[in-house]
């Protein structure tokens, strides 16, 4: 993963939320959903909710560090879940224009957020330098992962309130689908 100075990455995860409402306005303007595109992009976005939900349910934020579940292939499992719902919506929208805004959203404002929470948890959890150099980043690596007993508990999938994602896709996909329609 590319790193980013520190100050450019501390300016950008102020930038995180704002850059959500303008991409929302953005997706607003520039979809052209079809009835075909919809039903190819639900289960992109489907399988990267569902990825949201099992790595937020596996997740005691700063309390314990996050090896089982998700985290036991990337390290980074809810940024994978958002890149899969951002593809979906994109499929679905049918934009080329579209993806390559997420796309430059991703890379200069998410990818430099993902640098600054690992510093945090290289600082909170001395185990973690350990942990980075057996998983990877963000693209999943199935073979030898190391398997361990962090489960998916709903006490904290309901304490990250996850349930905000599904119900962000939810109106976002009725918005596609009244375009799409109408």
């Amino acid at each position: 993963m590319p790193q980013f100075p520190k100050p450019y990455a501390d300016a950008v995860a102020k930038l995180r939320v704002p850059s959500g409402f303008l991409l929302v306005i953005v997706f607003a303007r520039f979809s052209h959903p079809t009835p075909a595109s919809l039903w190819m992009g639900a289960p992109v976005s489907l399988a990267g909710l569902a990825l949201r939900a099992w790595a937020a349910g596996c997740l005691a934020k700063n309390r314990d560090l996050a090896t089982g579940g998700p985290y036991a292939y990337t390290r980074n499992p809810l940024y994978l879940g958002t890149l899969l719902v951002a593809a979906g919506l994109v499929i679905s929208a049918q934009s080329v224009g579209l993806g390559l805004i997420f796309a430059a959203v991703f890379a200069f404002i998410y990818l430099p957020v993902i640098q600054n929470e690992e510093q945090h948890l290289r600082n909170l959890f001395p185990e973690y330098a350990g942990y980075a150099e057996r998983v990877p980043a963000l693209w999943p690596k199935f073979r030898g992962a190391k398997k361990s007993a962090n489960l998916f508990r709903m006490a904290l999938y309901l304490t990250n309130q996850e349930y905000q994602a599904g119900a962000g896709y939810t109106i976002g996909m009725l918005f596609l689908v009244w375009k799409a329609l109408g």
